[in-house]
């Protein structure tokens, strides 16, 4: 099922989502917005997993090159 996408005017500090379009390599604001709210959401599904898992998890070792 393909998602709907919704049209929404909100007020936004443009210096602000100039500047994350660039930090971000998006080709418009649009999708600046759509990615910094994926990536906040990603954030906190990752916070809630290793809340719920404090403890409980183990990581292999690894080298950094």
């Amino acid at each position: 099922m393909k998602r709907m996408a919704a049209k929404t005017s909100v007020r936004i500090d443009a210096q602000l989502v100039d500047e994350a379009t660039k930090i971000l390599g998006a080709q418009s604001r649009t999708a600046a917005v759509h990615t910094a709210l994926k990536e906040i959401v990603k954030l906190h599904r990752f916070k809630r997993l290793m809340k719920k898992n404090f403890g409980k998890l183990k990581f292999a070792k690894y080298r950094v090159p």
